[in-house]
């Protein structure tokens, strides 16, 4: 007697069989693409301290802006993701738009580098950084424009070093703490407020890149991270959409160490005691006084971000003491305020039209 299969197992079957083979077919075009790269606006190094190099970007406009423009990234991960591919690369945007950009490559610390300190990052690096920009410029000041924990560096920068900073532009910058960790959006910030940062920087000196990464896969939601490789198998049907997916792997897994005592003082000063918007953290001898800010500021920041939620970056225009600020939202997640479409249509034309009209 024959059997029959019912109608709906049957249709199972077949798209098991349809997943079967578009992740037989994936698997071909990722083998076969090569390595991807990004990182590829042509650009100049023109300064080189330490693992810290300093590059100008050559210009792409027929009228550039006079004053420069200093790109800070952060220290997590690197700041190729502003140019991660150039049909989506911001920084390539700004460059047609007119901008002048200089911007700063951390590099990757090593067990020598464990006493570097955040006085280190923001008095020798970043100033000697901005100096060097005046000099090839010939400028007497520089805009800066910091994303993530370099938006917090270039804040602080700012608030100590007002006479040479123009316009300040700060994208997702952490200012807040304190109103990140009550965020919904704030488990980095929650994370951070309780971690015992003085055995990590004890144990390790130079905390490796791959056990942050650890901690930021944790705080992610265990369906978005298995809807990405669902969609990657649905959409991997060309090898540019796979070379854009091999270029942003490679990005998220390239996390540099970071250097202990810079490490533990950013932690415990901001994430744990918010002594920035309280008015109470030191660099060196100084105390970084937010009023001091009184260049005009642009504070960007993306309405959807889980890692820098905007409630930790909007109180930052109430504490400067500028009188043109401005705050810019967008509809947008961290990653996306970089690489999004609306990134390269809307916030690279903001940016550049704010500088360009006080510079």
């Amino acid at each position: 007697m024959e059997t029959i299969m019912p109608v709906d197992i049957i249709k199972n079957l077949d798209e098991i069989l349809e997943t079967q083979k578009k992740f037989v077919h994936s698997l071909d075009v990722l083998l076969n693409l090569g390595d991807p790269q990004s990182d590829q606006t042509p650009k100049e190094l023109i300064y080189q301290e330490d693992k810290m190099k300093l590059y100008h970007y050559k210009p792409r406009a027929k009228k550039v802006a006079k004053v420069p423009t200093l790109i800070i990234y952060a220290l997590v991960n690197r700041q190729y993701m502003m140019d991660i591919q150039q049909d989506r690369s911001l920084i390539k945007n700004l460059l047609e738009l007119g901008l002048d950009l200089y911007i700063i490559d951390w590099g990757y610390p090593t067990a020598q580098d464990k006493y570097v300190t955040l006085d280190d990052y923001i008095d020798v690096y970043i100033d000697h950084a901005v100096e060097e920009v005046l000099r090839a410029s010939r400028s007497s000041k520089v805009n800066i424009l910091g994303v993530c924990q370099g938006g917090t560096f270039s804040a602080i920068y700012a608030a100590l070093n007002p006479d040479k900073v123009k316009n300040l532009v700060t994208m997702v910058a952490p200012i807040d703490f304190e109103a990140g960790a009550q965020s919904e959006n704030g488990l980095l910030f929650k994370w951070s407020k309780e971690m015992n940062v003085d055995n990590l920087v004890d144990t390790f000196g130079v905390i490796p890149g791959e056990l942050l990464n650890e901690g930021f896969d944790l705080l992610k939601p265990f369906q978005l991270m298995l809807n990405k490789y669902v969609d990657m198998i649905d959409n991997l049907d060309e090898p540019a959409t796979a070379a854009n997916f091999i270029r942003m792997e490679k990005w998220i897994l390239d996390s540099p160490g970071q250097a202990g005592e810079a490490f533990r003082k950013f932690v415990k000063d901001l994430y744990q005691e918010n002594k920035l918007v309280k008015g109470t953290l030191k660099i060196g001898a100084r105390t970084v006084n937010l009023q001091n800010i009184t260049m005009p500021l642009l504070n960007v920041y993306g309405e959807q971000d889980h890692i820098v939620p905007a409630t930790a970056s909007m109180p930052f225009n109430n504490y400067v003491g500028s009188t043109d600020k401005e705050l810019a939202s967008f509809p947008l997640g961290h990653i996306g305020m970089y690489v999004s479409a609306k990134s390269q249509n809307l916030i690279a034309p903001k940016i550049a039209d704010w500088l360009k009209a006080r510079s």
